[in-house]
């Protein structure tokens, strides 16, 4: 399902976050922390402390989805500081879901 996903843009939040925020927690992080457009076609990646949880949030047509997956004995490396962020192309997106293993 993660590797499917049609957004044009997909942003990586860094540091972690604490995943028990519903869709308003996590939109609201996305609009006071970077400033970005929660409504054109970005998904926004979200990971927790321990680094085995993953939170997608994505506005898709009229409504937002929030797609949650936890991983069994792995780890994601997921970047702890500003400059570890980029803005991911789909390409990029799908090596990251296939390479950690996000779809399995």
């Amino acid at each position: 399902m993660l590797k499917n996903l049609s957004a044009d843009n997909i942003y990586i939040v860094y540091g972690h976050t604490d995943m028990r925020k519903p869709i308003d927690g996590l939109a609201g992080i996305v609009q006071q922390q970077y400033q970005l457009d929660l409504f054109n076609n970005s998904a926004f990646l979200f990971c927790g402390r321990r680094r085995d949880h993953l939170k997608v949030l994505l506005w898709e047509d009229d409504v937002f989805l929030l797609l949650y997956k936890r991983l069994e004995g792995d780890k994601i490396n997921w970047p702890r500081s500003k400059q570890e962020v980029r803005n991911l192309t789909h390409e990029q997106y799908i090596w990251l879901s296939v390479h950690f293993l996000l779809d399995k």
